[in-house]
């Protein structure tokens, strides 16, 4: 199984040295250190950035309107802690019995970072945030360029436009990417099937959520239920399951990977629930709060209503998707807090997590996944689930 996916190699065969995988673990707390995934991103990057100048080169003859939009598409899939493409990556390797091309699977993996860039554009138009990791949402740009040019009409309307049509050409761009990834087509097969059910799921989950805040309430149950569609599956769950599709894998071992990926998946949105209340706007590239004063009615908010006084659930629930100024973000900050949901999220996102990493452990001997590369999967478990507030 040549190719290191940006990782060393465990020295020696993978299943006669066991002991050796151990000290690797043991030496750097996973099977796949910081340096191991700088060059993993370093890498995926120059594979993305290659496609988009493919793209570029395809659109040149549309003019300057065209080359902005793929500009734009290109800061949309700049940055981020690549966690998608990650778990494709290594639930390939997870999976795989034979030979592989490397450069392939990381194409086949940056087609995961394409379709999560489309789902961040159509969901800050639709919650109309002003930014996305520190920088204009592309919505808010493009209304910008509109008002410096001075054209005619509304702004407002020629960056929604902008925005749905950016989203539907990465979604367009991820298909793409995967089908022309370079590996067999009776692998792509089987997994551009993975991407379609993961598309329906995440549209039909961000409807779900639209719904929701509609409605102004939602339950645990509701809330869960949107966690799961609009984000957690196709964060974890689907691109494990397109990597291992790529391997070659049957349905005992995509189920075996779906008993750690799903609840992993749940534990890494709970934890993004909290960044969007608790986190620092440095480490978020968002308002403080931004959640609160985009309403957004996550878990947490509904715990907090549920176990809050009366009198501050009414305040909490009156104040979602309001402007809040700092004062106000720290009172609801507060309410939340007292009400007891931020420590019981934080308990439910250690209960997922080790249900997660039990099930690793207990994919590894039944479907016999590759040792190192579950070791790399259990520290992408913790790095998913314990990023700072």
């Amino acid at each position: 199984m040549p190719g290191s996916l940006g990782a060393r190699p465990v020295p020696g065969p993978i299943d006669t040295n066991l002991g050796a995988l151990s000290r690797v673990v043991a030496v750097t707390g996973q099977a796949w250190d910081q340096d191991d995934q700088e060059r993993f991103r370093d890498e995926l990057q120059a594979t993305i950035d290659d496609f988009l100048d493919e793209q570029a080169e395809r659109l040149a003859p549309l003019g300057d309107d065209a080359s902005r939009l793929v500009a734009e598409g290109r800061a949309s899939v700049t940055g981020g802690k690549r966690f998608r493409a990650a778990f494709c990556a290594w639930g390939f390797r997870a999976a795989a019995r034979e030979e592989h091309d490397e450069r392939a699977v990381l194409r086949a993996a940056a087609s995961l970072e394409l379709l999560h860039a489309s789902a961040l554009v159509h969901d800050d138009l639709m919650d109309a945030s002003d930014t996305r990791r520190g920088r204009p949402a592309t919505h808010r740009g493009f209304a910008v360029l509109h008002g410096e040019q001075s054209w005619p009409g509304d702004p407002d309307q020629y960056g929604a436009a902008a925005a749905i049509l950016l989203g539907d050409l990465l979604l367009s761009w991820s298909d793409e990417l995967l089908r022309r990834c370079g590996l067999p087509w009776d692998r792509v097969g089987p997994a551009l099937d993975v991407l379609d059910l993961c598309r329906s799921e995440v549209i039909a989950g961000q409807f779900l959520d639209v719904s929701v805040q509609a409605r102004g309430r939602a339950t645990v149950a509701d809330a869960m239920t949107v966690l799961r569609y609009k984000s957690a599956k196709y964060s974890i769950e689907r691109p494990l399951h397109v990597g291992a599709a790529l391997a070659g894998a049957g349905p005992e071992t995509l189920a075996a990977l779906t008993a750690f990926g799903l609840p992993l998946g749940e534990a890494f949105q709970l934890r993004d629930d909290l960044l969007g209340v608790f986190g620092d706007p440095a480490t978020t590239g968002k308002p403080a709060g931004d959640d609160l004063v985009e309403g957004k009615r996550t878990v947490l908010v509904a715990l907090a209503l549920d176990s809050a006084p009366a009198a501050d659930a009414e305040r909490l629930d009156a104040a979602l998707g309001t402007a809040l100024d700092e004062r106000e973000v720290a009172e609801l900050r507060g309410i939340i807090d007292r009400s007891g949901a931020h420590a019981q999220v934080e308990t439910m996102i250690d209960d997922l997590a080790k249900q997660a990493v039990s099930a690793l452990a207990d994919a590894r001997e039944a479907v016999g996944l590759d040792p190192h590369a579950c070791a790399v999967l259990e520290g992408l478990a913790a790095s998913a689930t314990r990023r700072v507030l």
